[in-house]
C-alpha cells in the first residue's frame, strides 16, 4: 500500500428512515441542476428566453437517461444485475455516456425545432455545450462513490484505494488504482471553461463550440479508455469505446472545420437581422435616336 493515496467511501450512499439514497442518483440530480443553470445563464446572455431551459431539460435528460442505459446494456450485457429488473438498475451504475449524449441531444432538438428557428437552434447549441460537459464532470463523482471506472494499478500519491469486492479479476493482489473519473472531471471543467471563453471572445460559427465539445470530450476519452481496466468488449485488441472515442472525435473535428468553412452549409452564416436591402434602380432607357435627315449626316452627343 503506498504512503499516499485516495481513499474511496465506506458506503456508496445513506439512509434517511426506509429510504436509501445512492450517491450516484444524488450525482446526476446535482449534474441536471448544474446545466440548467449554466444553460440559463448563456442563453440569457444571448438575448433567448432562459426558461426554454426547463422545457428541453424536461424531455431531454430522462431522454439522456434512457439512452445511457440502452446502450450500457446493448454493449456490456454480461454486467447487467441477474435480476427482471436488472436492465433498469442505474442506481448500481452503468450508464453509457455515448448513448445518454445522443438521446439527449436528439430529444432536445425535437424540442427546439418547435420553438426556434435553425440558426437559434445553432447557437443554442454552443450555449449547452459548457454545461453538458460540466454535468459530465459532476456525474463522475458518482462513479467514485460506486467504486466504478478506474484505470490500471499506480503507486502514485494521488491513486484510488479500491476495496477488494470491486477489483476486477486478476487485480485483486493491487490496492491502489488510477483514478481515470477524476481525470475526466479535471478534463471536463477545464474543457467547459475554454469553451465558454472561446464562444464569448472569439467570433465561432454556430455550432462550432458543440462541434469542438464532441472533439475534445471524445479526444480525452480516447487516452482514457488506454487506462481502464474495467470490463469491456474489445476490438482488434482495444476496448470498443476507444474505436468510439476515435470515430467522433475524427468527426467533431472536421464538423467544426465544415462549420466554420462553410462547407456544404453545414452550421453555415447566422441570419442577420437587417433591412432588406433595396431593390437595384433600372438603368435609364438610353435617349431615342433622331431620325436621319435626308441628305444630312447624323451627329453624336
Amino acid at each position: 500500500m503506498p504512503l499516499a493515496f485516495i481513499p474511496s467511501p465506506s458506503s456508496n450512499g445513506f439512509s434517511i428512515g426506509p429510504l436509501f439514497f445512492h450517491a450516484y442518483g444524488i450525482a446526476y440530480v446535482c449534474a441536471v441542476a448544474a446545466a440548467i443553470a449554466i444553460s440559463r445563464w448563456g442563453w440569457r446572455r444571448q438575448g433567448g428566453d432562459p426558461d426554454l431551459i426547463y422545457e428541453v431539460a424536461m424531455w431531454a435528460f430522462p431522454a439522456g437517461l434512457v439512452g445511457g442505459r440502452i446502450y450500457f446494456d446493448i454493449t456490456t450485457p454480461s454486467q447487467v444485475p441477474d435480476h427482471w429488473w436488472g436492465v433498469f438498475a442505474i442506481w448500481e451504475g452503468g450508464l453509457g455516456i455515448w448513448g445518454g449524449i445522443a438521446g439527449g441531444v436528439a430529444m432536445g432538438l425535437w424540442v427546439l425545432r418547435r420553438r426556434l428557428s435553425w440558426p437559434d437552434i445553432r447557437r443554442f447549441m454552443n450555449v449547452a455545450a459548457p454545461s453538458l460537459l460540466v454535468a459530465l464532470a459532476i456525474g463522475r463523482i458518482g462513479n467514485y462513490f460506486n467504486q466504478e471506472l478506474f484505470g490500471k494499478p499506480t503507486t502514485l500519491p494521488w491513486g484510488l484505494e479500491i476495496s477488494p469486492a470491486h477489483r476486477p479479476p486478476g487485480y485483486l493482489q493491487y490496492a491502489t488504482f488510477q483514478p481515470t473519473f477524476l481525470y475526466e472531471i479535471i478534463w471536463n471543467l477545464a474543457l467547459a471553461g475554454f469553451l465558454i471563453w472561446l464562444g464569448q471572445t472569439r467570433r465561432v460559427r454556430p455550432p462550432g463550440v458543440f462541434a469542438l465539445y464532441v472533439a475534445g470530450y471524445s479526444g480525452f476519452r480516447i487516452y482514457e479508455e488506454t487506462l481502464r481496466i474495467d470490463y469491456s468488449n474489445y476490438v482488434l485488441g482495444l476496448r470498443l469505446n476507444f474505436f468510439v472515442a476515435l470515430v467522433l472525435c475524427l468527426a467533431g473535428l472536421t464538423w467544426f472545420v465544415a462549420i466554420q468553412r462553410g462547407w456544404g452549409g453545414l452550421g453555415g452564416r447566422e441570419r442577420e437581422e437587417a433591412a432588406p436591402a433595396a431593390p437595384r434602380k433600372k438603368a435609364p432607357p438610353p435617349p431615342p435616336r433622331r431620325a436621319k435627315r435626308s441628305g444630312s449626316r447624323s451627329r453624336s452627343r
